[in-house]
């Protein structure tokens, strides 16, 4: 093996107008993160000495964003080209050590480490004072053409629009990815100009200066061209969410989980799930969520940035984001927990039920059409259906308390701020603005009143209002001719 030295640097200022877009695309998501932020993993783990980003477009965002222990940023204020790139970030490429330097794109996320250490290594084999990763494609539309002379060496990159009939016949291709030799790179970076028809500074161009100079240009090609790829439009983002969200998919399938559609399950890269769990179609598992053994997530339900203990069922169309859920607990259908809601053991929280920054304790029921908000309740508690916690005075939010073993009857208003003791029942119906002493009965309804005949009477009266209207008068039947 080579002696592995080598630094990395990653492009990432440019515009990228075709994704039609105010943000740096490297900022777009991709299956749970940002673009940008898979080829600064793949740099990180290749085990580079240095590690130095080139931003321009949309700067502030893209350092904020992806920002790590060990990058470095340099930004190209113009963005006049890929060489140009280098040009800006001459000062700290004189300052490293490593005798190599590796360019890579920010928008190529499916790059893994392995493949970037092995052409490091073949670089340096070589002896070549520049290297390119190729890859050989079927239709290489858009790509400029590798003319190779012998063996490994490449003779010139070959615009598309300038190659010849017969270099037009040619597969191989560039990917964008290239090694230096770091010496040979300073010397003979300030030769590069931008007199072509992009009117930028382009590294490609270094393919012929040092063939001019009798410096190797060798050409490496990759395994899997789709590893290199970059990412151009949302079409090509689409069609590499669907690769990353595979390999997700697949990669828990063969550790035990139950996935019954891969195809229409949205597994974010950071996601985390137990064996013997189920997933039906439809499911997002989103941001770091980490979802317990043996739990059935059911259809079109979606889970972000959440914990669920073992033996979770959540069923159909339920939506769960920033919340701890622990074992055994029952949710939904169409339940709406949110906020930093805790779940705590064997609780039920059923169809239609809101749950916003609030406690749920172990074995609490709150099964049909109920709101909790900001509200801490104990354990074995039961909440009846319509029951909603006031937590709203127009100006703060409140908090409601209800304490161990608890009965709160149907369609009941607990006004907040407002405690319920434990032990104690609640009538169905009442609005609660007070609070309820240990093993009381709360009461809190209008005095109800019936009006004996009320309707009867008061149909009587209409018909003697409309029979005593006269001509043309409201109530009259009769009409004007």
């Amino acid at each position: 093996m080579a002696n592995r030295e080598f630094s990395i640097v990653i492009l990432a200022a440019g515009k990228a107008t075709r994704f039609k877009s105010e943000r740096s695309k490297l900022l777009h998501p991709l299956a749970g993160r940002p673009l940008g932020e898979y080829v600064v993993r793949t740099a990180l783990a290749a085990g580079p000495q240095n590690v130095l980003m080139v931003v321009g477009h949309d700067a502030a965002a893209v350092r904020q964003a992806l920002a790590r222990p060990g990058v470095e940023f340099v930004e190209q204020k113009q963005q006049l080209g890929t060489g140009h790139a280098l040009i800006v970030a001459r000062p700290q490429l004189e300052s490293w050590t490593s005798p190599t330097i590796a360019v890579v794109v920010g928008d190529a996320p499916l790059l893994g480490a392995e493949t970037l250490q092995a052409f490091v290594d073949a670089h340096q084999k070589a002896r070549a004072a520049l290297s390119v990763l190729t890859m050989r494609l079927e239709q290489p539309h858009g790509y400029g053409r590798i003319l190779r002379s012998k063996g490994v060496r490449v003779r010139a990159i070959v615009e598309e629009r300038l190659c010849t009939p017969a270099q037009q016949k040619v597969r191989e291709v560039s990917s964008g990815i290239l090694c230096f030799s770091r010496p040979d790179l300073l010397k003979h970076l300030d030769q590069l100009s931008n007199k072509n028809a992009q009117k930028e500074y382009l590294l490609t161009d270094l393919v012929t200066i040092f063939n001019r100079q009798r410096k190797k240009v060798a050409g490496f090609p990759v395994e899997d061209p789709r590893e290199v790829q970059g990412v151009n439009d949302r079409v090509q983002l689409a069609r590499v969410e669907r690769t990353l969200r595979a390999r997700k998919a697949e990669a828990l399938m063969r550790e035990g989980v139950t996935i019954v559609n891969p195809d229409a399950t949205y597994i974010d890269a950071e996601v985390e799930v137990g064996r013997d769990s189920v997933l039906e179609p439809g499911v997002s598992l989103l941001g770091r969520s980490r979802v317990g053994c043996d739990c059935t997530i059911r259809a079109y339900s979606t889970i972000s940035d959440t914990t669920l203990g073992d033996g979770v069922l959540v069923r159909p169309c339920s939506v769960i984001a920033d919340c701890e859920i622990a074992s055994r607990v029952i949710i939904g259908p169409f339940a709406h927990l949110r906020d930093g809601a805790v779940i705590e053991q064997d609780a039920r929280v059923g169809n239609f039920v809101e749950v916003k920054k609030s406690r749920v304790g172990r074995g609490t029921k709150a099964w049909h059409l109920t709101y909790l908000g900001d509200a801490q309740l104990g354990r074995q508690v039961n909440v009846g259906a319509g029951t909603v916690t006031c937590n709203y005075d127009g100006e703060k939010k409140n908090p409601t308390i209800v304490e161990d073993g608890v009965f709160i009857g149907s369609g009941s208003m607990l006004v907040a701020p407002v405690r319920i003791g434990k032990g104690s029942y609640v009538a169905a119906g009442s609005t609660i603005t007070e609070d309820v002493q240990a093993e009381s009965l709360a009461i809190g309804r209008a005095h109800q009143v019936n009006k004996v005949g009320w309707v009867r009477k008061r149909k009587e009266e209409e018909l003697q209002t409309k029979a005593g209207a006269g001509p043309g008068e409201p109530g009259s039947s009769s009409s004007d001719h």
